[in-house]
């Protein structure tokens, strides 16, 4: 029987299956360990497990490959994305050094790593049926995640998460067959031919496909699901579910109108609502008193920004998403790493009051906050600024000034937002409210590592150059 499947194919796969094997690594280890493994045994192997991937998958940077027969297209495209999934992992395991009950530890550290791998081949995915596939990957493993914290509110997040999703799945499915009836192709690049203008088929399959995406990234009207899951999750997955659903999904996004012609009227609905989330989500932070929720609701507006750069279909587009999906990440998850500091499992360091006079007993720590939601506003000259600049003027060449326009009415808005809670830590005459020390040593080395990052990016926005042409 002839052998369908080269060598190189598990090779350009190879990242994804090492972090999924390391899954069942983890579960087989808890298994044969007398009385189940400690904490640290989970997170260090599945941290170790995350390290070895996004290695192996650095020393793959440039080497272009469709495996699969067009289904994962190895590149400098993948690549990238599967870096940023793979750190936002790694923080996200980090901050589970104090959260849960340690005999599930092993069980949770199996989920975030067939998650992780979901992503992961999300961001290669340049056929119909590797896009459904890792998204259940990356949705399957989540569902599980928002419901293990020991609060109603976390089951009822997983439950609304795994109804709503599902719904979301049932339209991208839906979106698929049809695009698959008009095409006759399960790839995406098949979508370009000229002759599916006038096919009723392929613009309903379409509509029923980015609308799925949309959900994906929690853009308006599909977010209503975020606020309430980011709230009843736990933190670190939260954390993680904030940054890695985003970047897969933007992969998919991304393969998806860089596929179709430039100027494709079947993406300006899909701009629109990137508009609309912009000021919408910017808007609902103002009322937030729980940082969760205006996380939520801040990655509700950050995701615009991020659709908003590849209006227009431009190689700098493309670029600066990436730039602004990165900083994003360092951004966000410092943030979250900070609350991690302040809070048991209770999560008590996820309301704005627990930052009442952070300044006064923890400089560093409110210090390291401020920064993280100051480059979030978009405060020059942060990442945050620098990106947010990159994606107006790539607005404004690819004749999309309207966009750019919503894009500064936004960022206004969310100043007020997010200096609400750095004037909550810096008031002197706010009284301290005494919060939770802690002994979170991981959590603060994500602090530090995030920041470090966020810093770096302001001063060498370093962007990677020959992603465009595998994108396609």
């Amino acid at each position: 029987m002839p052998n369908f499947i080269a060598h190189e194919d598990w090779l350009a796969v190879l990242p994804l299956l090492m972090v999924g094997a390391g899954a069942l690594a983890v579960l087989l280890v808890d298994l044969i360990w007398p009385k189940n493994a400690p904490r640290f045994v989970s997170i260090a192997i599945g941290m170790a497990v995350l390290v070895a991937a996004g290695a192996f998958a650095a020393t793959t940077y440039g080497h272009n490959y469709n495996a699969f027969n067009g289904g994962f297209v190895l590149g400098g495209f993948a690549v990238v994305f599967e870096e940023i999934i793979v750190f936002a992992a790694i923080v996200s395991l980090a901050l589970y050094g104090t959260f849960g009950k340690s005999d599930r530890m092993a069980g949770v550290t199996a989920l975030m790593l067939w998650s992780t791998s979901g992503a992961m081949l999300m961001a290669g995915a340049a056929n119909l049926m590797t896009i459904f596939l890792g998204l259940e990957l990356l949705s399957l493993a989540l569902y599980c995640l928002c419901g293990l914290a020991d609060r109603p509110t976390s089951q009822e997040s997983a439950l609304k998460y795994l109804i709503l999703s599902s719904t979301a799945s049932g339209f991208l499915l839906f979106g698929m067959a049809l695009l698959f009836g008009a095409t006759g192709s399960v790839t995406l690049a098949s979508l370009a031919a000229p002759s599916l203008v006038s096919n009723p088929l392929y613009w309903l399959g379409g509509g029923f496909f980015l609308a799925g995406i949309a959900f994906k990234l929690s853009l308006m009207p599909f977010h209503v699901w975020s606020p309430d899951v980011y709230e009843g999750a736990p933190l670190p997955v939260t954390a993680f579910m904030s940054v890695v659903t985003k970047a897969g999904a933007l992969a998919v996004f991304a393969r998806f109108a860089y596929a179709l012609p430039a100027g494709h009227k079947m993406l300006l609905p899909f701009f629109v609502i990137a508009g609309i989330s912009m000021i919408g989500g910017n808007l609902a932070m103002l009322a937030q008193t729980d940082l969760k929720r205006l996380l939520a609701y801040s990655g509700i507006a950050q995701a615009g920004y991020m659709v908003a750069a590849l209006a227009g279909a431009s190689a700098l587009g493309m670029r600066y998403a990436i730039y602004y999906l990165a900083a994003y990440m360092f951004m966000n998850l410092g943030a979250f790493a900070v609350i991690a500091v302040l809070s048991s499992d209770r999560e008590e360091g996820a309301q704005v009051a627990a930052f009442r006079g952070l300044a006064q007993r923890r400089p560093v720590l409110a210090a390291a906050m401020s920064f993280f939601l100051l480059a979030l506003a978009g405060f020059p000259p942060t990442a945050g600024f620098l990106g947010k600049i990159l994606i107006l003027s790539a607005n404004v060449n690819a004749g999309y000034a309207w966009l750019a326009a919503l894009l500064i009415a936004g960022t206004a808005i969310s100043l007020y937002a997010y200096f609400k809670v750095i004037r909550v830590m810096y008031d002197p005459h706010d009284h301290p409210v005494q919060t939770v020390r802690a002994r979170a040593p991981l959590a603060y080395a994500a602090v530090a590592l995030c920041a470090l990052f966020v810093l770096a990016m302001t001063f060498y926005p370093l962007t990677p150059s020959n992603v465009l042409p595998l994108v396609r």
